[in-house]
């Protein structure tokens, strides 16, 4: 729904069976309300729960139970959906909500479960979690052949575990799922999100992974994963600000992902700002301590800043380092300066390992570092000729440093990175147009004219249960319509407006001596209010009092 901030999926589970204050919550998601419910089934029933909730000061504004059988998950979907929908507009202000929220990808329960399981792997953004989500997707494909995300899948998982493997049978795969799949859907995000990764990561086409990286994002603005690759392809071709831009603009939605906390720390790596790297490795190793790709940054950083007490202390105590004997002897070779013992005997054997799914290439760092400069640049120009994933950000990679004074080094920067092989560096100009008016003043005028007499002579606002979508058939609008000429015309939104009028009943019926021997809630009941929370939050957000002091002050 546009204009509504959600944070994303990875963040909002970071709390899940967490007994932690909402309060809390809303300041570390940067959030005012929490969708908070649970799924509870037991053979083909599902009962689900939702309420939303102020972060503020915890106050339960809405909530709901879903009692239902299971036989359209995506219908229940998409009716939970709308009724949440509603309640954030009556509560927030206008959004414009479609007729459906969610349409269904496929007609298969089992499918979809195989799909989702598939995504939970391949967002693990390791090599064994995408052999296992290629599985799960091409089992997925094999269910239903024609669901559309099982396919997009694959592109992505094919194209990143075949650049990083050297396996070009894996893209030639990525791209045949490529075409299955815009078959299916032609205006997938997902698809072309999954597009721009193959020509990126692939076949390093900067110019048009970036246009895909872009429409993705166009298709669908909080789709972090195609921003995040966005960043990715600005980090690799040395625009650094952009860069940043991307990485701090998706941790708005997305404010606690080891991920995406891993790429801003690469980006300062690459800019040698080991400080800032490290406190965003460090962030990202606190969301997840299991993450490979923060921790093997951690020990080039650590290299790099001649910290191998440091260094030592990591790799004896973390399982999960990457090749930790290379790491150790690289250590040595650049900091030759530093009197720790180190056994470098090996390093030639290191030297011809392959590089396989490590993230780094140490084998190329070693050559370096060992000055065989002719060596490590026959390895790079290889590489590059198999656009090798490990060495994309070769251009400005802290350890090459030593092969930058070499014309065949320069040379391979030009071929790779000349300008006419980038996206432009400039900033476009967005023109956002001035939202347009969903109601000509005709209309506006007949619309205030019903509504007026409603709520005068037939008192619409009494009814405790009124929803905006109940009062826009009394007006004879559309819900959005309603909403946008509550906000836009009257300046209130539905709840503010229709609790004004209930309040203004209240406190006639409280100063009216006939009603005396009523409780003031009965009287708040009366009016139309349906919550003793919400009147007397609303009550002293209004006249900054309580309702008894407020009374007690009339009577003085």
């Amino acid at each position: 729904m546009k204009g509504l901030k959600v944070i994303a999926r990875t963040s909002s589970f970071a709390f899940k069976n967490k007994n932690i204050d909402v309060r809390t919550i809303g300041d570390q998601l940067g959030v005012s309300t929490v969708l908070e419910g649970s799924v509870r089934k037991v053979n083909n029933k599902v009962r689900i729960t939702a309420q939303l909730i102020n972060t503020n000061d915890g106050t339960h504004f809405w909530s709901k139970n879903f009692d239902r059988e299971m036989e359209d998950i995506f219908a229940l979907q998409d009716e939970i959906s709308l009724r949440i929908a509603d309640q954030i507009r009556e509560n927030f202000g206008h959004i414009n909500i479609q007729e459906h929220l969610i349409e269904a990808p496929t007609k298969n329960i089992e499918a979809y479960d195989l799909y989702l399981k598939g995504r939970y792997q391949h967002l693990m953004w390791d090599g064994q979690g995408m052999v296992n989500s290629i599985a799960l997707y091409e089992q997925c494909v094999t269910t239903d052949p024609s669901f559309a995300l099982p396919y997009f899948g694959l592109v992505y998982s094919y194209a990143m575990y075949g650049s990083w493997t050297n396996n070009k049978g894996l893209l030639q795969l990525s791209e045949e799922n490529l075409s299955k799949g815009f078959k299916l859907d032609k205006q997938s995000y997902t698809g072309y999100f999954g597009k721009a990764t193959l020509l990126f990561w692939g076949q390093w086409d900067f110019i048009n992974g970036h246009n895909f990286f872009q429409k993705a994002i166009e298709l669908n603005p909080s789709y972090t994963e195609a921003e995040e690759g966005l960043c990715e392809l600005y980090t690799a071709i040395g625009y650094f600000e952009k860069a940043l831009w991307h990485a701090d603009n998706i941790l708005k939605i997305n404010p606690l992902s080891p991920n995406h906390y891993f790429t801003k720390a690469n980006i300062y790596y690459l800019k040698e700002d080991y400080t800032k790297a490290l406190e965003c490795i460090e962030t990202s190793l606190s969301i997840n301590p299991s993450f490979t790709h923060p921790i093997a940054l951690k020990q080039l950083c650590l290299i790099l800043t001649k910290d191998y007490e440091k260094l030592n202390d990591f790799l004896d105590k973390t399982p999960l380092a990457e090749r930790p004997e290379e790491c150790r002897v690289l250590y040595k070779l650049v900091n030759p300066e530093d009197k720790i013992h180190v056994d470098i005997s090996r390093v030639t054997s290191m030297i011809k390992k392959e590089i396989g799914e490590a993230l780094f290439p140490w084998q190329l760092f070693l050559t370096v570092h060992l000055g065989k400069h002719e060596m490590a640049l026959d390895f790079l120009e290889e590489n590059i000729k198999m656009r090798t994933g490990q060495i994309i950000n070769f251009m400005n990679i802290p350890l090459l440093k030593p092969l930058h004074r070499y014309k065949r080094f320069q040379d391979l920067v030009q071929a790779v990175f000349r300008e006419e092989l980038l996206p432009s560096n400039s900033e476009k100009q967005i023109r956002i147009a001035p939202p347009k008016a969903l109601m000509s003043e005709a209309e506006i005028d007949m619309a205030l004219e019903i509504f007026e007499k409603g709520m005068k002579e037939e008192k619409w606002f009494q009814n405790p249960s009124l929803s905006l979508r109940e009062l826009a058939e009394n007006v004879n609008i559309s819900s959005n319509k309603l909403s946008w000429l509550l906000n836009e015309r009257i300046g209130q939104n539905f709840n503010e407006y229709i609790n004004s009028l209930r309040l203004e009943a209240f406190k006639e019926l409280a100063l009216n001596p006939a009603n005396s021997h009523f409780t003031l809630l009965a009287l708040a009941y009366e009016s139309g209010f349906n919550s003793k929370t919400v009147f007397n939050a609303f009550f002293k957000k209004i006249e900054g009092m309580t309702p008894k002091a407020w009374l007690k002050s009339k009577q003085i």
